[in-house]
């Protein structure tokens, strides 16, 4: 059962940063901003083939910067 439970969340997982590659690539921003954004989020997807729980953190993070127009410091 718990195998189960650990598959709902790794799908749950790939489809928020499907969610938040697009999100990226909609943005009208330079494109070194879109750059360092897009390098954070493979930075989250190799974590989430380590450490799931670390990801699904890091990932709400930047959802949340995103969210509220937070951009990498020294790429805009």
């Amino acid at each position: 059962m718990e195998h189960d439970g650990q598959l709902e969340l790794y799908t749950a997982v790939a489809n928020q940063l499907k969610e938040a590659h697009t999100r990226v690539r909609a943005l009208q921003v330079p494109e070194g901003v879109r750059m360092a954004l897009t390098r954070k989020l493979l930075v989250i997807t190799a974590a989430a083939k380590h450490d799931l729980a670390d990801a699904t953190r890091r990932l709400e993070r930047f959802m949340a910067d995103l969210d509220e127009g937070r951009m990498p410091e020294g790429e805009r």
